[in-house]
């Protein structure tokens, strides 16, 4: 399985930013497609998550102000995120896995990641 991330860059706090990712690969293996996070000096975190049959999953922290899809056509995942405040600040992860199971936060295939910057 191959992922490659995009779109990540530089905000304002309360602007906007879309990350898409690409995959490839097994297709039970993107049976379900994730996003997590990791900022400086913090553990990796569950950021939202999509099942095949387009079942969605948020973190309370960006419950609201994010929607995570994806194209099963194209194989291809996004996130938009509004109202960016500065602790969305973090290298974003996709993620590709066979089963639901988002607490497990090394579990499946990861791209290498798109930095998010949010400055107030």
């Amino acid at each position: 399985v191959q992922l490659v991330e995009s779109g990540g860059g530089l905000a304002q706090a309360g602007g906007s930013l879309r990350l898409s990712c690409a995959a490839s690969g097994s297709f039970s293996m993107l049976n379900v497609m994730a996003w997590y996070r990791q900022a400086p000096r913090k553990q990796r975190e569950f950021v939202a998550g999509i099942s095949r049959d387009g079942t969605a999953n948020y973190a309370n922290s960006v419950e609201g102000r994010s929607t995570i899809s994806r194209d099963n056509i194209k194989d291809t995942m996004y996130l938009q995120m509004n109202s960016l405040k500065p602790e969305d600040t973090a290298v974003y992860y996709c993620n590709a896995r066979p089963l639901l199971n988002y607490a497990l936060t090394d579990f499946g295939n990861w791209g290498r990641g798109t930095q998010v910057t949010v400055s107030a």
